[in-house]
């Protein structure tokens, strides 16, 4: 597949916590139409990165652009109204309302007609749930509403940490299918971090191991799965299930 334009960057980004680097010169970039895996062990910075990419966090040093445009000083809400989206580890539906209710919600915010929420709902396989309450779905619905809510606002981008944390396998496998699609039909920059690693790298067009703070190598999920560092300082139990490189 050949690459889209960088929409999103870090730029020689650092983080500090009460003087201790949490991220040390990290340069990133998701470009249109491709799925890239951050991966690393707990700890390694990859959330502080994302939080620093959709507008949660300010870095102490470095820069943030979208379209080459820096944004580094911009909130979330003007980053999201730009295009960058954001799936955030936590859960995030409001789970008195409806399906129709949180996406509606969120439409009214954005200002996408509500004669086309019914559409999104179906796209991400919600349509027989339109009119139940968030709270009576399972794990892997309530984030395929989530997704759902995020595609409201029409991102470019959509930056997913923990897209699969609380889902079972069989929804893991609809929600990676329907990430992917995001980006070969959508033309999205999708980057998603997770401990998932089957999932993460059977979508992933690039991988970046993150690892004390700093991005330890970058290429295809063949050479992620070959490289020394991510062997011998994450793979692990994982290397048992994941196919060939």
């Amino acid at each position: 597949m050949a690459d889209g334009p960088a929409l999103l960057r870090a730029d020689t980004v650092e983080v500090r916590h009460h003087g201790h680097a949490i991220l040390r010169g990290v340069s990133l970039d998701a470009r249109a139409g491709r799925v890239l895996a951050l991966l690393g062990p707990s700890g390694a910075g990859k959330t502080s990165l994302f939080r620093v990419l959709v507008g949660e966090e300010r870095p102490a040093r470095g820069r943030v652009l979208f379209e080459a445009r820096d944004v580094t000083r911009e909130p979330l809400w003007r980053r999201a109204r730009r295009g960058v989206g954001y799936l955030p580890q936590g859960p995030s539906v409001l789970f008195d309302l409806t399906v129709e209710e949180n996406l509606a919600t969120y439409a009214a915010i954005v200002g996408r007609p509500r004669r086309e929420l019914a559409e999104l709902a179906a796209r991400f396989e919600l349509g027989a749930h339109f009119g139940k309450r968030a709270g009576e779905l399972s794990g892997g619905e309530r984030r395929r509403l989530e997704l759902a809510r995020a595609l409201c606002a029409r991102p470019r981008v959509l930056v997913c940490d923990e897209p699969f944390s609380g889902v079972d396998p069989a929804g893991s496998e609809r929600l990676a299918r329907l990430l992917r699609a995001l980006a070969i039909e959508d033309g999205v920059a999708v980057v998603l971090a997770d401990h998932h690693v089957v999932e993460s790298l059977a979508i992933a067009d690039e991988v970046a191991l993150m690892l004390d703070g700093v991005i330890e190598m970058r290429g295809t999920p063949e050479e992620f799965q070959r490289h020394p560092a991510a062997q011998g300082r994450y793979l692990g139990h994982w290397r048992e299930t994941l196919p060939p490189a």
